[in-house]
């Protein structure tokens, strides 16, 4: 699992398009992720339309590279019919983290860019996407083939680790 070592948010894209085979990995590694009771709350909105693109780089404050992604996946998780609605964003925190590593793994780059809690944020996405009533928008994945390349920072830090005997 080197590539969880070797992942960093990618803000910066070639103009190359990610192919459909890749997309989809990056999907099934999306659902590989463990989910509460196995209540797997997720649905996937793969955004490749430039228009679309550029309103959702609108979204936030730092969603401006948005635009220039080949593509935005946009994790959504159903609001009804869930035995444990509780979890759903703990569900969905692994789904995306699975997401970002398979597609370190495959040479590309992305960056999780956080909607859910925000109210305000979840109704200009669910409004972009023309979302039916039962989804909630988690976050957007803009991605696409890295123009930028560093080291992941390290965060470990011994001061945060406390033994329980």
């Amino acid at each position: 699992m080197s590539v969880i070592f070797k992942r960093v948010s990618v803000r910066k894209y070639e103009a190359k398009p990610v192919e459909e085979e890749k997309v989809r990995e990056m999907i099934q590694a999306g659902c590989a992720a463990p989910s509460a009771g196995n209540q797997q709350p997720w649905e996937f909105y793969i955004v490749r339309n430039q228009s679309i693109l550029e309103k959702l780089s609108k979204v936030h404050q730092y969603s401006g590279f948005v635009k220039d992604a080949d593509l935005a996946i946009v994790p959504c998780y159903r609001i009804e019919g869930l035995w444990a609605p509780q979890y759903a964003h703990i569900d969905m925190a692994a789904c995306t983290e699975n997401i970002l590593l398979k597609a370190t793994e495959l040479g590309l780059g992305c960056t999780w860019i956080g909607i859910a809690p925000e109210e305000d944020r979840m109704k200009t996405v669910k409004e972009i996407l023309n979302l039916p009533k039962n989804l909630a928008p988690f976050c957007l994945i803009p991605t696409g083939y890295p123009a930028e390349s560093r080291p992941q920072e390290n965060r470990y830090e011994k001061n945060r680790i406390h033994l329980v005997e």
